[in-house]
């Protein structure tokens, strides 16, 4: 080799040293994989998916309002995400490279907002993600479920339905209609590629139409739309909004593909009723982690409502419900457990509301997976669910509501729960019935009754 073409070389290979050294300080560099916005009652939420835990700055900026997201050393490696018109708070979003190879994505917004931001680390199903929950600052534009508000719902006393005027306040019984998963969290997916999520809305939104059309009935929706709601969150709403049963529908997954049918859960605190049911829960309590909420410290608080629900009535309730609802989705056909099943989901731990998990079928039964894909099924699934409540509530009624106490179909039979307050001859002046009436069609001796108990309303009242 020539001195001038070892010179060569030498610098060639100090040139490629140079280089070698360099690539990991590009391979570091973060990259924004993807960007999702989710839209829900509160908030909107944006995701980024990063190729490790983002370093990154938020301020705002007025006339006009925005807010800029700075995140060191990185590049956007996809494009992002186009913002739905109705919206509250975002127009729209764009960003690009700025000095020393940093990245500045800059929101357009509506209306001054609050941003809170929060990094999640990766899980079974996402790697890093960044969370930029927005709401507005005032608390306007955020869309609310509408729902009647009753003086004191859940113990309203001496209440009925389709009384006459000059009768205390008539309320609806409410039931809460929880859709699992929804948003960051796509539960489980069937083999054709059907979103658990999906299919939840669908059946709930059909059923909250069959029960808002019963008379004395209303649905509350938990989730009303594509965004996810946290486990503890789907208590709160429904106990802050006076629910008198809590269903949460669901389609999940099996490790067995074979497994397949309808099955309905209660909770349990002294263990699960089979291995299924305990790798269901353990599914279903994971949920958090997935869509993107703060679980820290939610252990101990829902420990303490699960000790409180041991001295009182609520399994009990739930577990009634629970049954009146499969027998109906027996009659549909196709169940997976003829008995009532039990396991600690999360979900279930209201500690003064009845509640239960019903599992339309396995997702991940390729059989079930069609059915569930089908409106008209749908349909009927949400036909049995109905049916199952309104057995439920004709034999276990709310304190102070007044029910149809007869078959579907049948005649105006009617039962009445007695509430505080209530006294016998109060209840016979209220129908226009006779004192004797009233105790003859209910066996009674004397005009002594009790709280909680049930009074049949003699006919032609």
């Amino acid at each position: 080799m020539t001195q001038r073409n070892a010179s060569l070389f030498l610098v060639l290979l100090s040139l490629a040293v140079q280089l070698a050294a360099m690539q990991p300080v590009w391979a570091e560099q973060l990259t924004v994989q993807g960007a999702r916005v989710w839209t829900d009652p509160a908030k909107t939420r944006l995701v980024f998916e990063t190729s490790a835990a983002a370093t990154h700055r938020l301020f705002t900026l007025e006339d006009p309002h925005r807010l800029v997201i700075d995140l060191d050393d990185a590049r956007m490696a996809s494009d992002l995400p186009k913002v739905d018109i109705a919206d509250t708070v975002l127009v729209g979003l764009r960003g690009g490279p700025r000095e020393q190879a940093h990245l500045r994505i800059v929101l357009d917004l509506k209306q001054p907002v609050r941003a809170k931001s929060f990094a999640l680390a990766p899980n079974e199903r996402y790697g890093h993600r960044l969370m930029i929950d927005l709401t507005p600052k005032d608390g306007s534009g955020i869309r609310r479920v509408a729902l009647a508000t009753f003086p004191d719902s859940r113990a309203a006393k001496g209440t009925s339905r389709g009384v006459g005027k000059g009768d205390r306040a008539v309320r609806p019984i409410i039931v809460a209609i929880d859709p699992g998963h929804g948003g960051e969290d796509p539960g489980a997916i069937g083999a054709a590629g059907t979103r658990e999520k999906d299919v939840t809305l669908a059946i709930a939104l059909a059923l909250a139409k069959r029960v808002d059309r019963e008379s004395g009935l209303k649905a509350l929706m938990i989730r009303d739309g594509d965004y996810y709601v946290g486990l503890r969150e789907r208590i709160d709403k429904a106990r802050e909004n006076g629910a008198d049963l809590f269903i949460s529908i669901h389609a999940d997954a099996f490790r067995n593909t074979g497994a397949r049918g309808s099955s309905v859960y209660t909770l349990s605190h002294s263990g699960a009723s089979s291995d299924a049911a305990r790798w269901l829960a353990n599914r279903e309590n994971s949920a958090d982690r997935l869509g993107g909420v703060e679980v820290a410290g939610e252990d101990d608080l829902l420990a303490t409502v699960l000790m409180d629900m041991t001295r009182n009535a609520t399994i009990e309730q739930s577990t009634q419900a629970a049954g009146s609802v499969l027998a109906s989705l027996g009659r549909l056909g196709g169940v997976h457990k003829d008995d009532v099943q039990r396991a600690d989901f999360a979900v279930l731990k209201s500690p003064d509301i009845p509640s239960i998990l019903v599992e339309t079928a396995f997702i991940s039964n390729a059989s079930d997976e069609r059915r569930l894909m089908d409106r008209q099924h749908q349909s009927q699934l949400a036909e049995a669910i109905l049916a199952g409540v309104k057995a439920y509530f004709r034999k276990y009624p709310p304190h102070g509501i007044l029910v149809d106490a007869s078959p579907v179909g049948a005649g105006a039979a009617r039962e009445y729960v007695i509430g505080n307050g209530d006294t016998l001859s109060g209840i016979a002046k209220r129908y226009s019935v006779s004192l004797s009436a009233l105790r003859e069609q209910n066996g009674l001796t004397d005009d002594v009754i009790r709280v909680g108990q049930v009074l049949a309303i003699p006919e032609g009242s």
